[in-house]
């Protein structure tokens, strides 16, 4: 089942990552046991979702460290193949601040590395745990309804995206599992459609009643109705609540404004960036132009277009209703803001 799915896992000489790129057609791993492979793994989207990529990053500290002792590499040179992990992907903060922390193990040698990189991935399940019961009771709370709810999600948040369980699809998980959630809709999530290839697959392991969308269908669902909150992921959050997620976010979040309804961010506090002041500071990843001019190889574009790709956008914090933590569910719109929660 998804939630005892590990994205990402040590096998003892380096690690396996469930292939993203080819859910839910076939289930293959990668195995990756140098810091090339690691980098290139990341940059692909074989393992993605910030907290994922969090994990997959720590594990490349120890990673770098066999791989520099089986070529003889110089401090120096283990540190520089580092800190080619931690940039594999700019956007996430994730990735650096789980890097940073197991790269202070470092000059304790391989076993108190693998300590701290297993330490992130226990933590972060914990987490993805705690929030998902955190922000069912609070949407319960908050909307009040005799009836299960109906949600949106976009992009995919589940277990493989995270160390395990899962953020946003964790608290929807915790909604189905208490028997109060009547359906998903799940965005497709262009252009490479990790809401239709791997939320769904997810969903359909779970059991969980849902309908794929075009991302363009999402604001005219929420404002017909037929929704009740959207419950997100984030990859940065910035200390004044703009939080960075996958391109398409936020016109959910300004549908859901709009309609008054709630939209709801489920991040750990690991995502919570506080050196980044507002989202104007976050950087942007853009990827490749073929990712948006072509499908499967074959160009759907004219020669002469260019192609626009962000991987993510930033939805200000005033749109955001809830941003659920393992510490509880922090009220940004109204003014409880991260910066002052988590200093």
């Amino acid at each position: 089942m998804p939630q005892d799915l590990r994205a990402v896992e040590w096998t003892g000489t380096g690690l396996a990552l469930i292939d993203q790129t080819v859910l839910p057609h076939r289930t293959e791993t990668v195995h990756v046991r140098d810091v090339d492979t690691l980098v290139d793994a990341i940059q692909r989207l074989v393992v993605r979702g910030a907290p994922a990529i969090g994990a997959a990053g720590a594990y490349g500290v120890a990673l770098a460290l066999i791989q520099g002792e089986r070529e003889g590499w110089t401090d120096g040179e283990i540190l520089a193949a580092v800190a080619r992990v931690r940039a594999a992907r700019p956007t996430a903060v994730n990735l650096m601040v789980c890097v940073d922390r197991v790269t202070s193990r470092l000059p304790e040698g391989l076993d108190a590395v693998l300590d701290e990189a297993a330490a992130v991935q226990r933590e972060d399940v914990e987490a993805n745990r705690a929030m998902g019961a955190f922000g069912a009771d609070w949407l319960l709370d908050r909307l009040r309804l005799e009836r299960p709810l109906r949600v949106l999600t976009h992009c995919n948040t589940g277990a493989l995206a995270t160390a395990g369980w899962g953020t946003a699809l964790g608290v929807i998980r915790e909604l189905h599992a208490r028997g109060l959630l009547e359906v998903v809709y799940a965005d497709e999530t262009r252009p490479l459609l990790q809401g239709s290839r791997l939320t769904a697959w997810e969903l359909v392991q779970e059991g969980i009643p849902h309908y794929v969308q075009v991302d363009g269908a999402a604001a005219g669902t929420i404002l017909r109705g037929e929704i009740d909150a959207a419950i997100v992921g984030a990859d940065r959050i910035a200390a004044n609540g703009d939080t960075a997620n996958k391109v398409g976010t936020v016109g959910v979040a300004l549908a859901c404004a709009d309609a008054g309804i709630p939209f709801l961010v489920a991040a750990p506090t690991t995502t919570v960036d506080l050196s980044t002041k507002t989202g104007d500071d976050i950087h942007i990843e853009l990827r490749g132009e073929d990712e948006v001019l072509a499908w499967g190889g074959v160009r759907t574009a004219p020669a002469e277009s260019r192609g626009h790709n962000p991987a993510f956008d930033v939805t200000p914090g005033r749109l955001v209703t809830g941003l659920v933590t393992e510490r509880g569910v922090l009220e940004v719109a109204a003014g409880q803001l991260p910066g002052e929660y988590l200093r």
